[in-house]
């Protein structure tokens, strides 16, 4: 087996550093200028978008109220009344928040291209076949990724933070969020879901080394499905709904992830 036609003539070990080095200012710089226009945006971004599920106006509510309304077993989520108003402590933390949040933005949206930066450095040294697995994997996990932050924001967030936000052990305790709490809790939930989602890419690279087959889905399905329903209760409210709408994506990343990894050599001879 030899290498692609296109591989670089031998580099020393001091070229491949010097190559390197360049990636990744080329990467930082990458990262810098996409934080940069987050930055710049940010206020649009944080009033139509981070802000949003603050108000009752929101259309995920508005959709779930339509829904209960339709369906008696749902629960009622047609508050017109619902918002959560934040407050900031300290002096700083409305820039600090700013910045942070550009910054964790930049690195999201930014990822793929550092990525291929990174594709770019690394490719010229492995066989065609690996590219081609590379190429899907990275393809693969992007999607994915980006399918769990939109899942987390339409549905984990807004879920929790309406629970928690209107939820009191007393009458005599009113509610009174900050601004960091509400970002910690937005990109925590959010950011988790989207690492919770590359599941189906974990499995498919275990099958590929030999770890984990199709087998080990069906045969420990029942335990899987105890284990994520611990799972969704401790990320969600302790309410059926909350814990529900967390269950099934991960539910479906299950099955999904049977789906893809390899047979067992029996499962392939039955």
């Amino acid at each position: 087996m030899s290498y692609d036609p296109d591989v670089q003539e031998e580099m020393s070990f001091w070229d491949h550093i010097d190559a390197l080095r360049k990636v990744l200012i080329r990467a930082v710089i990458i990262v810098a200028i996409i934080s940069i226009l987050f930055f710049v945006f940010m206020g649009d971004i944080f009033d139509k978008v981070i802000l949003a599920p603050c108000t009752s106006n929101f259309f995920v509510y508005r959709w779930m109220c339509s829904m209960s309304q339709r369906y008696a077993f749902l629960p009622d989520l047609c508050d017109d009344t619902f918002k959560v108003e934040l407050i900031n402590f300290n002096l700083n933390s409305q820039f600090m928040v700013h910045m942070t949040t550009s910054l964790w933005m930049g690195l999201v949206f930014a990822f793929p291209v550092v990525v291929y930066t990174l594709w770019s450095f690394v490719s010229p040294a492995l066989y065609s076949h690996e590219k081609a697995h590379a190429r899907m994997a990275f393809l693969f996990g992007n999607v994915m990724f980006y399918l769990g932050l939109v899942v987390g924001y339409l549905s984990i967030f807004p879920i929790t933070l309406r629970f928690l936000a209107t939820y009191k052990v007393s009458d005599m305790i009113p509610n009174v969020i900050s601004l960091d709490s509400y970002m910690s809790s937005f990109l925590t939930l959010i950011f988790m879901m989207g690492l919770i989602f590359e599941m189906p890419l974990l499995c498919l690279i275990l099958s590929r080394m030999g770890l984990l087959t199709r087998s080990f889905f069906s045969e420990y399905r029942r335990y899987a499905v105890v284990i994520l329903l611990i799972v969704a209760a401790i990320l969600t409210p302790a309410d059926p709904f909350s814990m529900l709408l967390m269950f099934i994506p991960l539910y479906l990343l299950y099955e999904g992830s049977a789906l893809i990894v390899k047979p067992s050599p029996k499962e392939i001879e039955a």
